[in-house]
């Protein structure tokens, strides 16, 4: 279990004196708010009798009681400013928050027994009562489990009749957390300006961040996500804050000098961990350009600044966008959304209140990235779009969070298309989402993305499924199925499917039987039968074609060559020629086939899965693969875009799997020199990191660097003047590139690219507060420049760090800090993860990450992070564990992985870290048969470089 909570360095954590006339108040408004909300309408007994009480469960609730209204209070005694008093030696600050709820329920089975969640709560003066009679039921007792099923039991004399209607109030109290769990404690900064003095203070706030399973430690609830239920809130807080929840506010009032008592209105019928409120000092920006009320909130001096008016824009597009496609409102009469200084993760789909981290809202003009736009646009449209694909229609349990996920990332790259159609990103989203779920779906360690029940009971295990799988392969399954029935059909589909189930909960089988009766015509293979084979079984299909002959078959793709699978998938393929349009057909389950189609004329090239539509990679015999190839680096434009990135992936992957030649990935990125486009280089630079990540400390890293710095050489030259002038393009995907660009030639010692980032950010550190460089180029730069410089530079980058006011400015200071090359600063850079103060929370993990990535940084952070788990496994322990292995290709690092896993024991991240020790199996297999042909390629191809 996390360990309680306690304030940042400086600060006590005690439980405030309440002054008695505030105590009065509150007791009075929990009297008031019980007798307010007893009068209910309560769901009417059934006509037949369920079967009886099933057994005692082990981390399920039982169906037994049936929730259906929550009346909650709560009370976060946190104050959002330190008073400094004169003769008082302990700061006013608490971390205590107390409360009631009354749960209403109905009983469904006969019991004596109420079975819900509660963690790290403590729990008084249980009140039953039963609705029909009005009378009190005696309780014989309450047990509470906080390991395990994190129960909550308590037994009435009485028994519970099938058909009844009754309530639970109960008393309780806990600790706001400071690691970012369930109620927990923000802390920034406020600059105030009086005549000439300026002067810092801290401010604090409340937030919430309930999922998966974090309600529990809020108030006691039936946590899990198909036992929804209304939620009526009221929030008693200090005077001079705003609190913030789900519904809009319904009244509000003072209680006396320090307390405030908020009102909010019913919510919708939604699960428990979308339940969520914000109690702080923040103001808002309101746009009128919707139907519906959006306010943006964020820190005082944010708003002031404007920083906030980009997203409160574009958010109303992408809502009008949302109502319009789905043919269904947003189910509130307000959307409210706030920029929180700290949150884990990125941004949470809170019905009615999304929370955000600062960078994932704020814009700030003159600093921001033109591309940051994008990230906001997309981070947006992936939150809102849960309110309809998770809030109104909810997956019954976590096995399948895909439905929400995948959904989330699939409706982001359509929404984002309309609301911002220069950014022109539909297909760098989708290339990006389909090679990260390649990735790490390769692995036997995968999972399906509708994983059985039995594998997702516990919390660590629920965790476990927030991964790429579900996201990003979700996405490209749900695009695959589109391109299949077309998107008109699935369109309509999707309408219907939100109408039916909306307030409900279901299974994917729902889904896919809705689409299936949207067809206007029947195809060969149904939606649920084809579905079946791309969600219940792990992993994916590379599919082998012979263009000899047209054999062609399919076989589960892994890394690890030693790998075996009896699994086949029903596979939709689209192909093209140099000489023919575009065709279709299926590959059936039933084995290798010989397919006319595939048979190549003489000089013909065939291109299998065009544009990227299926979820499958594929392979050719060397006679095609030669001939795609050539036509690279002849025309390549006679093959799509997005095609010309996916065939460097496939050959790369496929090298790594030993299905072909390293030789032959390597030749693809021949055609590159004479590249302009984004996508294709894009994925280069993704794949040849897997090479830096392996050679960099070996004899292998220095014609790999002269061969990469020739490559693109021409690239960077084709944006030259622009970048020495600080200009960027119009185009977006230009803009993208002129990035690689700079990145890949600096990092590979293009030494005319190494001069002007040394220039470009010595000019700044000599005026030291005016700053030419472009936004665009601001993170490429200042981590080139570190990575050139010594402790002079780094020592400047942060300072400016720590002073920068600007979300976007600190983000990319802080990345640039982990690029220097010189150990010692690195090492002193990992310390400060463990200074809130320094570094927040919700960066460490990210942190650390991107020192990993730094060849002179990754022992260090793989030593660090053993060293302090406690601490920085408080954020993404499986990211963590990811990125910090990711370079792993030794004997020892190997042995090393296995004793790390033997010491995290069951409570560590199990999946991230089986995940780990397979690719370092794999990685050292890899290494250990390609290093010497990789050094031979790379010194024939700059041998006349020299």
């Amino acid at each position: 279990m996390p360990a309680k909570s306690k304030l940042s360095i400086g600060l006590a954590v005690a439980f405030a004196v309440m002054t008695a006339c505030a105590i009065a108040g509150m007791v009075t408004m929990m009297i008031a708010f019980e007798i307010q909300s007893s009068n209910l309408n309560m769901t009417a007994p059934p006509t037949t009798l369920p079967p009886t009480l099933p057994p005692e469960p082990d981390l399920r609730l039982p169906r037994s009681l049936i929730p259906e209204r929550y009346s909650i209070l709560i009370q976060p005694h946190l104050y959002s400013r330190i008073v400094e008093e004169v003769n008082v030696t302990t700061p006013n600050q608490t971390l205590a928050f107390t409360g009631n709820s009354t749960v209403y329920f109905f009983c469904n089975v006969r019991t004596d027994k109420i079975y819900l969640h509660s963690d790290e709560l403590k729990i008084s003066s249980p009140f039953v009562r039963n609705l029909d009679t009005g009378k009190q039921m005696a309780v014989n007792g309450a047990l509470q489990y906080e390991e395990g099923a994190q129960f909550l039991v308590i037994e009435t004399k009485e028994v519970f009749m099938p058909g009844g209607n009754y309530s639970l109030f109960l008393s309780f109290e806990g600790d706001i957390s400071n690691n970012l769990e369930a109620l927990y404690v923000s802390k920034y900064t406020e600059t105030n300006w009086e005549h000439e003095n300026v002067t810092v203070e801290d401010r604090f706030l409340a937030a919430t961040n309930l999922e998966p399973t974090s309600a529990r430690r809020l108030f006691p609830c039936f946590d899990e996500p198909d036992m929804k239920a209304v939620f009526d809130l009221v929030v008693i807080h200090r005077r001079g804050t705003t609190a913030l929840a789900n519904a809009a506010e319904q009244s509000s009032y003072i209680i006396d000098e320090d307390w405030k008592f908020t009102r909010f209105h019913p919510t919708p019928k939604m699960s428990t961990y979308l339940f969520a409120f914000v109690v702080s000092e923040f103001e808002k920006t309101t746009s009128t350009e919707s139907r519906v009320t959006i306010n943006t909130f964020a820190r005082p001096e944010a708003i002031a600044a404007e920083h906030a008016n980009y997203a409160t824009k574009i958010t109303a597009k992408i809502l009008e966008f949302y109502e319009t496609h789905f043919d269904l409102r947003f189910g509130l009469s307000k959307l409210d959304q706030i920029a929180l200084p700290d949150l884990e993760p990125l941004a949470m789909e809170n019905w009615g209140l999304v929370t955000y981290q600062e960078g994932a809202l704020l814009y700030e003009e003159g600093v921001s990235s033109w591309l940051h736009k994008e990230v906001i646009t997309s981070i947006i449209a992936h939150e809102l779009a849960h309110q309809w694909f998770g809030n109104q229609v909810t997956m019954k349990w976590w096995n399948e969070i895909w439905l929400n996920e995948g959904f989330a990332n699939y409706m982001s790259y359509l929404a984002v298309d309309h609301a911002e159609p220069s950014f022109q990103i539909k297909e760098i989203s989708i290339i990006d989402d389909l090679h990260t779920a390649f990735e790490q779906d390769a692995l036997n360690t995968s999972h399906p993305l509708s994983e059985s029940m039995e594998y997702v009971q516990a919390p660590g295990e629920i965790l476990g499924m927030f991964d790429a799988v579900t996201y990003s392969k979700g996405a490209m399954v749900l695009r695959m199925l589109a391109e299949h029935v077309g998107e008109n059909v699935f369109d309509s589909g999707i309408r219907t499917y939100l109408k039916t189930y909306k307030g409900g909960n279901v299974e994917q089988n729902n889904l896919w039987e809705i689409i299936e009766n949207s067809r206007y015509e029947k195809s060969m293979f149904s939606v649920p039968n084809l579905m079946k084979y791309w969600t219940t079984q792990p992993g994916y299909p590379v599919i082998t074609i012979n263009t000899t002959n047209g054999e062609i078959y399919q076989k589960r793709f892994f890394y690890n060559s030693a790998a075996e699978s009896s699994l086949n998938w029903l596979i939709p393929i689209t192909f093209t020629t140099n000489i023919s349009k575009p065709a279709f057909v299926w590959l059936d389950v039933k084995g290798p086939v010989k397919k006319e189609e595939f048979i190549s004329k003489k000089g013909e090239w065939i291109l299998v899965n065009v544009n990227c539509t299926g979820y499958f990679r594929v392979n050719y015999n060397p006679e095609n693969w030669e001939r795609l190839l050539d036509q690279l680096q002849t025309n390549p434009d006679l093959i799509p875009l997005m095609n010309r990135g996916q065939l460097i992936d496939d050959a790369f992957n496929l090298a790594r799997a030993k299905q072909v030649n390293v030789t032959l990935a390597l030749n693809s990125t021949r055609f590159l020199r004479k590249e302009r486009a984004f996508l294709p280089w894009e994925s280069a630079v993704r794949n040849l990191e897997y090479f830096f990540l392996m050679f960099d400390r070996s004899e292998v890293y220095g014609p790999m660097q002269l061969y990469l710095r020739h490559q693109v050489e021409e690239l960077y030259d084709f944006f030259r003047n622009d970048t020495d002038e600080s200009i960027v393009p119009k185009d977006h995907s230009s803009q993208h590139t002129q990035i690689t660009a700079i990145e890949l030639a600096c990092s590979n010692g293009l030494p005319d690219c190494i001069e002007m980032a040394t220039t470009k950010f010595a000019d700044w550190m000599e005026t030291n507060e005016t700053n030419s460089i472009h936004p665009n180029l601001r993170s490429v730069i200042y981590c080139q420049a570190v990575a050139a410089g010594g402790k002079k530079e780094w020592e400047f980058a942060w300072e400016k760090f720590l002073s920068s006011a600007d979300t976007s400015e600190k983000e990319q200071l802080r990345e640039a800090l982990s690029c220097s090359k010189k150990t010692w600063l690195l090492n002193r850079y990992l310390e400060y993860t463990l200074d809130p103060d320094k570094i927040r929370l919700m960066d460490v993990t990210s942190t650390i990450n991107l020192v990993a990535e730094n060849a002179a940084g990754q022992a260090l952070a793989w030593n660090f992070m053993r060293a302090h788990w406690d601490y920085v496994s408080q954020g993404n322990a499986a990211a963590l564990v990811d990125g910090v292995t990711r370079r792993f290709s030794t004997e020892f690092e190997l042995q090393e992985l296995r004793r790390f896993k033997e010491e995290m024991g069951k409570y560590g991240p199990s999946r991230a870290v089986e995940q780990a020790i397979e690719q370092t199996e794999v990685n050292i297999q890899w290494v250990k048969e390609n290093r010497d042909v990789v050094l031979e390629w790379f010194e024939k191809e700059t041998a006349h470089l020299d």
